[in-house]
């Protein structure tokens, strides 16, 4: 069943109010009912029933001075019903409607008292070891954003039927996993709330640059992915890595407007109009990032300030985009030294690519080149088509212009962003341009 107000047809004011109420409500709604009914598809379930009498009811007689009470009442009167149903098989759920009838009736909106712990175990059980990263993200979007079925398969071009198998096998996975209602301790948190990073930051990154399709960008992923970060922020305000990640998407996001062109096609960093950019957002991910480091500098107590995690380095890395008025006005040297620090903190093949790229701007094309040479044939990058790309854009800097096309038409063939695949076949055709009228020496 498909949670939010899209899955019963209404029109007028009093439905736009409802969706946005929705909307403020969704979140701390299904984390506060996965608690007390401890049972994800059954939460999900029960906050449908009550949207949807929601959409019948209030048009007649105004929304209640208390809508997410309201919400809560109803949906677990709901859950009163489904336990009672499920009681004539099995004794124990008797037990358990008895119990929830009698909380109901001592104070019927009681639940969302405990909004931030509840939304927390929900992000965490929504990145649970047990689903893939694709269900992570869905489900994440599904029950923590708030979005539709029809949002979901909108944002990432996918068919409504296929989103809702996703979530359906995401929630059988977890029923089959037994996994835990309560919130994770010790390391097994830490360890958790890494991966609900990850999980934001790949939803995002499938917005800022979309893996495959029409669209160079999906805004709709990347707002959605600010958003949980400052959720995170709010209910983790201790984690430096949680205001890292949500500084480096506030800043990258900033730039969303000026990264795409009239007609959809997508706009180098080189080539966007800066005053595009969003002002609002870099202050907020400057702010963000302030108290990142404030808390990495205060540390533990007589311990020395801890070193920033990969999320704060990257942050770091896009402030200083935001600071540059150009790309040639940018302390590239800067970046290549936080760059070449991901790349220890992490092993990561491509921030060794990123740093190429700075190394290539900051000294000269053939400092890149020296680099990326090194990072050839590496496994983790066999197949990735930055590779090529980049190689393209260092050799036609260089001013080897038909060895930059070759590069440029190999990256092409490589991605399957169709978007992307038509800017490198344009930059492939302008380096053979270029390559042809220069001066025969």
């Amino acid at each position: 069943m498909g949670a939010g107000p899209s899955a019963v047809p209404s029109a007028g004011p009093t439905r736009a109010a409802i969706e946005a109420v929705w909307r403020l409500e969704s979140t701390r709604l299904i984390a506060a009912l996965v608690r007390i009914v401890r049972d994800v598809g059954l939460a999900e379930d029960v906050a449908q029933d009550a949207i949807v009498a929601a959409l019948a009811q209030w048009p007649a007689t105004g929304i209640p001075s208390n809508p997410g009470a309201w919400l809560m009442t109803t949906a677990k009167r709901r859950a009163v019903d489904e336990f009672r149903r499920k009681a004539k098989h099995d004794d124990a759920f008797a037990a358990l409607a008895r119990e929830l009838d009698e909380a109901v009736d001592a104070d019927p909106g009681a639940g969302i008292d405990h909004v931030e712990d509840d939304v927390l175990r929900l992000m965490f059980i929504c990145a649970h070891p047990a689903l893939t990263a694709e269900a992570q993200t869905t489900l994440t979007l599904k029950l923590v954003a708030g979005l539709s079925t029809r949002e979901i398969a909108r944002a990432f071009l996918a068919p409504e039927a296929t989103v809702a198998q996703r979530v359906s096998r995401a929630k059988r996975t977890l029923a089959e996993a037994g996994a835990a209602i309560e919130e994770p301790s010790g390391d097994e948190r830490a360890a958790r709330l890494q991966t609900v990073l990850g999980v934001v930051y790949l939803l995002f990154n499938e917005g800022y640059s979309a893996t495959e399709g029409e669209e160079w960008v999906r805004p709709t992923l990347c707002d959605e992915a600010v958003r949980l970060g400052r959720i995170l922020t709010a209910i983790v305000p201790d984690d430096p890595e949680v205001h890292g990640l949500s500084a480096l998407m506030e800043l990258q996001s900033s730039r969303l407007a000026a990264r795409v062109g009239a007609d959809g096609e997508p706009v180098l960093l080189e080539h966007q109009d800066r005053r595009a950019w969003d002002a609002e957002r870099i202050r907020r991910g400057r702010q963000a990032l302030a108290r990142a480091d404030a808390i990495l500098i205060a540390g533990p107590a007589l311990s020395p300030a801890a070193e920033p995690g990969p999320f704060v380095l990257q942050a770091a890395i896009a402030d200083e985009h935001a600071r540059a008025a150009s790309v040639d006005a940018t302390d590239w040297a800067s970046i290549a030294e936080l760059y070449e620090r991901l790349g220890q903190r992490t092993g990561s093949p491509v921030a060794e690519l990123n740093r190429a790229v700075a190394l290539g701007r900051a000294y000269g094309p053939e400092a890149g080149l020296t680099l990326l040479d090194q990072l050839t044939g590496l496994p983790a990058l066999r197949d990735y088509h930055l590779v090529p790309s980049v190689r393209g854009d260092l050799l036609e800097r260089l001013g080897r212009g038909l060895d930059a096309a070759v590069e440029f038409e190999r990256a092409a063939g490589m991605t399957s962003n169709a978007r992307e695949r038509d800017l490198l076949r344009s930059r492939a055709d302008a380096a053979r341009s270029r390559s042809q009228t220069l001066p025969r020496s």
